[in-house]
Parts: C-alpha cells; structure tokens; sequence
C-alpha cells in the first residue's frame, strides 16, 4: 500500500496586526472538530505537490488557482499511518479566501500560535510557522 502525501498551506499576509497565518477549523472528523489547521488537501496521482496544493486550495477557499503562489517547504514531514503531512508557504495573489470546506477562517500571528486548538499533526510545525511569521 503506498502513502498519500497531503499538502497544507501556510498562507502569509501583511495585516493591519502584522504578517499573519490564515488557519482554517474543522467541521469534520468528528474527533477533530472544531480544531484549527493550515488548509490544503490530498495529491492526485500524477499531480505535483504545488499543483494540488493550489487546487485544493482553490477548492477550500474559494480563490482562483492563479491567485495562489506556492512557495518552499515549511517544516519537516509529518508521518501518520499511511499518510505523509507537508506544509508549504503560499503567497495569496488577490482574492478574499472563503470558508467553503470549514466552520470557520481565521488570521492568526506569530504570538498566537501557542493558543490555538490545533489538530495535532499541525502542532508539529509551529516553531517553522512562527520563524516564517
């Protein structure tokens, strides 16, 4: 059985607060809920990870896939029984992102990263997101 490689973004704006992460909450598992995580999705066979992550994107947010600039890795992989977690910074060319797949949207600073109800998987990366804020 292979492994599903899964791409987050970590999309970085300048905001009145300073630069700031744009985390999206869960509606579902139920197990998972409420909690916050970068967006993005699965990669499709014979899809780059860049290319899914702006699809998917494009798919949660609402945004146009030439709105989004996929940029370097963020991070170390994320290892879960069969799938492969890796988080990439994204630059959001124009658009305002919509929660179309989640509960909720939310801008988020360095400063904040530590008081956010996190899935646990994404917790792995918060000393890279807080370096990339």
């Amino acid at each position: 059985m292979s492994t599903q490689i899964v791409v987050a973004g970590a999309v970085i704006a300048d905001t009145e607060a300073g630069p700031a992460l744009l985390i999206a909450q869960r509606r579902r598992p139920p197990e998972l809920a409420g909690l916050w995580e970068l967006p993005g999705g699965k990669v499709q066979p014979g899809e780059s990870e860049p290319a899914a992550l702006a699809r998917e994107l494009a798919e949660e947010l609402g945004l146009d896939v030439d709105a989004i600039r996929v940029g370097q890795r963020i991070g170390a992989d994320v290892e879960l029984p069969g799938l492969i977690l890796r988080a990439y910074r994204v630059d959001r060319v124009r658009g305002e992102p919509r929660p179309d797949d989640h509960q909720a949207l939310r801008w988020v600073t360095a400063v904040e990263l530590s008081d956010i109800a996190w899935v646990p998987a994404d917790r792995a990366w918060l000393p890279d997101l807080a370096r990339a804020l």
